[in-house]
């Protein structure tokens, strides 16, 4: 399989970028680096092509979304790790859903699980390093991540973890608060605090965003993405206010908006409107006037590639009651 490589960042312009990245994800193909093509030098972006050999080895690195996850050992060393919100279908389902990044179709071509998103294998109980918690270290089973081979991967606190193929060297965290549309279904991609296992999102921005002709509250995802920086996706409340009313499969479909601290409000938007509610996994959820906000899983888009910027969940009826988006000024 052929390895994935970046642009440097600063060389081209967004759109020209942008352009370049669609058309080697859309082919078959190869991001070429002056860093990456360093002889020797370490890269995240390498696909699973071979079952492992030995133990992983996660561990820790702080970053500005706090400490987080990260591959401990081997030629991955440092390359930063993340889990899919929709991948808890899987569990969910006890089994009976497949993993939500997996070999299976999808809009870009190619494995989610062993080219885009490469799953973290292990031979072996996973080791852990420093500042990580051990008890939250487990294997999952999977045969589609090697086309069969039925091979290990290690999860925390439950949650396949994988690296993101856009990480080109250790420390870059292009994956981290990724709204991603390629997946099925549709989930966020999250750095891992080693505490309990939770997304580490960072403080998240809240702004106002012009979405089919209608000025509405937005929460700023997909931070590092390099095809859509700090993209600004809908949001929405619920009828019914409570913030443990959404959960399980309702939070599948619907995300909720998490936030590290504080949310921060940008132009527009009223700070003091903002808070946080604590959600009884621990996340912390953002509120606006009190009442917590959610993400509707078919406004995900990447643009060239699947989907378009739009709203698709407002007036939704559902039976933890109806969703809608908050219309600004």
């Amino acid at each position: 399989m052929m390895l994935f490589r970046r642009p440097r960042r600063g060389v081209a312009g967004p759109a020209t970028a942008a352009m370049l990245t669609l058309g080697v994800l859309a082919a078959a193909p190869q991001f070429i680096s002056p860093v990456s093509a360093k002889a020797g030098a370490p890269s995240c972006a390498t696909p699973v092509t071979s079952a492992p050999t030995g133990p992983a080895t996660v561990s820790t690195a702080s970053t500005p979304f706090g400490k987080v996850l990260i591959v401990g050992s081997g030629a991955n060393a440092g390359c930063s790790l993340y889990v899919l919100t929709s991948d808890q279908l899987h569990s969910l389902t006890f089994g009976l859903a497949a993993f939500a990044c997996s070999d299976g179709p999808n809009a870009i071509g190619q494995p989610c699980d062993s080219a885009l998103w490469p799953a973290l294998l292990t031979k072996g109980a996973p080791i852990a390093g420093p500042g990580v918690n051990r008890t939250l270290l487990g294997t999952v089973t999977r045969t589609d991540v090697l086309s069969g081979e039925s091979v290990r991967q290690v999860t925390y606190a439950g949650l396949p973890l994988y690296r993101f193929f856009l990480d080109e060297t250790p420390g870059q965290t292009d994956g981290a608060n990724l709204f991603d549309p390629v997946t099925s279904p549709a989930g966020t991609w999250y750095l891992v605090e080693p505490g309990r296992g939770n997304p580490a999102p960072g403080r998240i921005q809240m702004h106002v965003e012009t979405v089919s002709g209608k000025e509405v509250l937005s929460a700023s995802m997909d931070n590092d993405f390099s095809l859509l920086p700090h993209g600004n996706f809908p949001v929405y409340t619920l009828s019914n206010g409570s913030g443990q009313a959404c959960e399980r499969f309702c939070a599948l479909i619907w995300s909720p908006v998490l936030t590290s601290a504080q949310p921060d409000a940008g132009k527009g938007v009223d700070q003091h409107a903002l808070g946080v509610v604590v959600r009884p996994d621990g996340t912390r959820q953002v509120t606006y006037h009190g009442k917590p906000l959610y993400l509707f899983i078919k406004d995900a888009y990447i643009p060239g590639i699947t989907g378009t910027k739009s709203i698709n969940g407002a007036g939704a009826v559902t039976p933890w009651g109806v969703f809608n988006t908050i219309p600004l000024p």
